[in-house]
């Protein structure tokens, strides 16, 4: 196999796999609704039609799961808690279980406080929701702490606003543009107070996950320099400056909501330390000046009227979600990243990095994940402090607004059935942590 050449990587290092509460647990009739599920009983929103009433049945096979984990070989499992499932009897029994049988297996339990569910009848557009966050993670680090040593507080609050807040293609369904702004400032709160939940619980080994790429400009002309300099702060800074420098990057705190005084207050909890900085990495971003259409790629479409459009990566292999197929923009990344923020940057974990593919022979699966450890390990020469690398995902599963018509998964889900195959990109990671070890 090519992992027979593969660079060794440290002692120590976390290699994993990582899901999603809401995209593989179904037993939707045992926890409150979510904002995804108002979000999908719309017409016309999720690519295929389809719910995550079910999804994987996760909730009742999760001991097949925790097998296949096993069976794998990794050291660690991220998954996320569902705070509607929480906020419902017996919510919490369920994690407890998960979490004794990834440790009985000898795993590493890493779960995300928040990917995305929030409960239906709460906000991000209200402040309150950051203190709701933060009693609802205490509530979870009292239970789980005494198994769980690693915490990562929010996915991707990037996308999460973006997608769902600005644009109105994922949950909640809003299109509100740059009005928008105030669902960051209260995701990046609610980060800062549950940190503070977590280290009043004893919590040593503290994160997030957010979402980065780097971002190139479609030529040398001014304007689409601009442009993807603007980008890059919506894409790459809005949350990593908060959070790694306690202030917002230039002109955006103004508009964020509170005043001067209550926001230099918020950035103080928003910038409480971290002991590890989760990077999701899939693709770069392509940006030129504004147009008079639409723009996009890869499934996200951006109307015209921004102060940036979207453009093609061209002359790349793409997945089956369009997405190009980029592995040294993941090294351009982490030394960027390195640059950017120096000795403020926590040591890094790429808490996602996976693609769509079809068919169970998924060559081209290993071909990706293959290019991008290796990218990976080029940082790791250059200098940047990276601890672990967790591949998206273990289960195929409910691909937000694509459905079940895109498949992340290193193990095959027939969703009528519910039997889970192995693909060759198991046997393919499999094989990459034993000769790692």
């Amino acid at each position: 196999m090519a992992t027979d050449a593969m660079p060794r990587f440290p002692d120590g290092f976390l290699w994993g796999v990582s899901t999603s509460a809401h995209q593989i647990e179904g037993a939707a009739g045992l926890r409150e609704p979510s904002v995804w599920d108002v979000f999908t009983a719309g017409p016309g929103r999720i690519g295929d039609g389809s719910t995550a009433a079910v999804a994987c049945d996760h909730y009742h096979r999760y001991r097949e799961d925790v097998a296949l984990l096993a069976g794998l070989g990794v050291d660690a499992y991220r998954f996320s808690v569902s705070w509607p499932r929480v906020n419902s009897p017996g919510g919490l029994d369920f994690y407890d279980r998960l979490v004794d049988e990834v440790c009985a297996a000898g795993v590493r339990p890493v779960p995300t406080l928040f990917h995305w569910d929030l409960p239906a009848d709460l906000d991000w557009l209200e402040r309150d929701t950051a203190s709701r966050f933060a009693e609802y993670v205490s509530a979870v680090a009292e239970r789980l702490g005494d198994r769980v040593g690693t915490w990562l507080t929010l996915n991707e609050p990037a996308e999460h606003t973006l997608l769902g807040h600005a644009l109105g293609v994922h949950a909640p369904g809003r299109k509100l543009l740059f009005d928008a702004l105030p669902v960051a400032h209260h995701q990046l709160l609610a980060h800062g107070l549950a940190v503070r939940a977590l280290r009043a619980a004893g919590a040593r080994d503290v994160g997030i996950a957010n979402s980065h790429g780097p971002v190139w400009p479609a030529s040398d002309e001014p304007a689409d320099r601009e442009a993807a300099d603007f980008y890059d702060v919506l894409l790459n800074r809005l949350f990593a400056d908060p959070l790694l420098l306690g202030r917002y990057p230039g002109g955006i705190g103004e508009l964020m909501p509170g005043s001067a005084g209550r926001l230099d207050a918020d950035l103080e909890v928003i910038a409480e330390p971290l002991d590890r900085y989760g990077v999701n990495y899939y693709a770069p971003a392509r940006v030129g000046a504004p147009q008079d259409a639409e723009s996009g790629t890869g499934g996200v479409r951006v109307p015209a009227g921004l102060p940036f459009s979207l453009r093609e990566i061209e002359g790349r292999p793409l997945t089956d979600f369009g997405w190009p197929v980029v592995p040294e923009g993941l090294t351009e990344l982490l030394t960027g990243l390195r640059e950017r923020y120096g000795d403020r940057l926590p040591p890094v974990t790429i808490t996602e990095n996976g693609c769509s593919y079809e068919g169970l022979d998924d060559q081209d699966r290993i071909a990706f994940l293959d290019a991008h450890v290796r990218a990976l390990h080029r940082a790791l020469e250059a200098g940047v402090d990276v601890r672990g690398y967790f591949v998206w995902s273990l289960l195929d599963n409910f691909e937000w607004a694509q459905g079940y018509a895109r498949r992340f998964g290193l193990v095959h889900v027939d969703f009528t059935t519910q039997a889970r195959t192995p693909k060759a990109s198991y046997r393919w990671y499999r094989e990459l942590l034993r000769v790692q070890r």
